[in-house]
C-alpha cells in the first residue's frame, strides 16, 4: 500500500498518479488534498508518515511545488527515510542504497511522465542489504538517540 499525499501545490500531480495507479492496479491510500486551495504541507507529509508509521502503508509518495519542504517534514518522523527525487537514476539509488520508503516530487518540476518514470523505478528497486543495511542500522542508532 503506497499513502499519496500533496498540498495545493501537488495536487494536480497527485490525481494524475492516482489515475495510473487505478490502470495499474496499484494500491494506494490517498490522503489529500482534495483541491488546488492553498494549505500546509505539513499537513499532508504528517498523514504521509503516520500511515505508514501505523501499518496502514508500507510506502509514500509526497507532492507539493519543489518536494522539499515535505522531505524535510517526513524525515521529522522515526522510521521514515524520504527523498526528494527528480530523475529515475536517483530513484534507483534511493531505494537499492537508502532504503527510502518516502519519495517527494516537485510538481513544479516534473510531467506526469517524468513522474511515472520515478515511480516505476523507485517500485521496481531492491533495496541491497549487505552493508547498506549496517548503514540503516546506524540510522535507527541516532533516531533512538535523537528522536524521543
Amino acid at each position: 500500500m503506497i499513502a499519496i499525499g500533496a498540498d495545493h501545490g501537488g495536487y494536480r500531480l497527485k490525481e494524475e498518479i492516482k489515475k495510473y495507479f487505478t490502470e495499474k492496479e496499484i494500491p494506494y491510500l490517498d490522503v489529500g488534498t482534495d483541491s488546488e486551495e492553498r494549505t500546509d504541507y505539513p499537513i499532508y507529509a504528517s498523514l504521509v508518515a503516520e500511515a505508514i508509521q501505523n501499518g496502514q502503508a508500507d510506502q509514500g509518495i509526497l507532492l507539493c511545488r519543489s518536494g522539499y519542504g515535505m522531505t524535510v517534514v517526513a524525515n521529522k518522523y522515526k522510521g521514515i527515510r524520504a527523498a526528494s527525487i527528480s530523475d529515475e537514476e536517483s530513484a534507483k539509488f534511493a531505494k537499492a542504497d537508502d532504503d527510502i520508503n518516502v519519495i517527494t516530487l516537485g510538481g513544479d518540476y516534473l510531467s506526469l511522465n517524468q513522474a511515472i518514470c520515478i515511480i516505476r523505478n523507485w517500485l521496481g528497486t531492491e533495496f541491497k542489504g549487505g552493508r547498506y543495511q549496517e548503514r540503516l542500522r546506524l540510522v535507527e542508532e541516532i533516531e533512538n538517540k535523537n528522536m524521543k
